[in-house]
């Protein structure tokens, strides 16, 4: 839960930094608002709460919306860090044929919209699962050499190399050439909800 005292600094930073970015005086600010010079100071100090109509003519005098007063005080936004080596390994079609699949981090909620997934594989198979998902996936290839099929196009694929396509399409490897062949893909989703 926010604090008042949080609230009151960062109204504080942005007035002031709305203020100085448009070289308004604070003598010129009290003019266009009608408050004293010393309340401006106050405010600008973090040493008072202002009222919602005291918020309302710093806006307007400062050619601003009253949100943009409060930018900032939302800032803590959900991160996933995942150290090398210990993102959750997840099992899909091609994990019993020696695929290796590392989830990278996942948000949760309307900012899931992305899964990105270290693939290792390591082990030379005549199977290879097809995949068909929704959105759009990116590869890139970190190690090894692949043909990678995605409809009826194949592309051999080596390090640096990537690739983005519509997932819906089928796709998935189709020759392992040099093995350990590892990837990066993210799958992008569309919105949720």
């Amino acid at each position: 839960m926010l604090g008042s005292v949080q609230l009151e600094e960062i109204i504080a930073v942005r007035v002031r930094e709305y203020r100085t970015a448009k070289r308004i005086s604070l003598a010129e600010l009290a003019r266009r608002t009608g408050m004293s010079k010393a309340m401006l100071s106050k405010i600008e100090n973090a040493h008072t709460s202002c009222s919602l109509s005291t918020l309302a003519k710093l806006a307007e005098a400062l050619t601003v919306p009253v949100t943009a007063l409060f930018r900032g005080v939302d800032a803590e936004r959900e991160a996933v860090f995942v150290p090398a080596g210990h993102g959750a390994r997840i099992s899909r079609r091609g994990s019993n044929v020696g695929h290796v699949y590392q989830l990278l981090g996942a948000l949760r909620g309307e900012h899931k919209r992305i899964e990105p997934l270290l693939v290792t594989l390591t082990e030379a198979s005549e199977v290879f699962p097809l995949f068909q998902h929704a959105g759009t996936e990116f590869l890139y290839m970190l190690e090894g050499v692949m043909v990678y099929g995605h409809g009826d196009t194949h592309y051999e694929m080596r390090p640096g190399d990537s690739m983005q396509f519509d997932g819906e399409g089928p796709h998935g490897p189709v020759e392992l050439k040099e093995l350990p062949i590892c990837f990066l893909s993210v799958t992008a989703y569309g919105q949720i909800g």
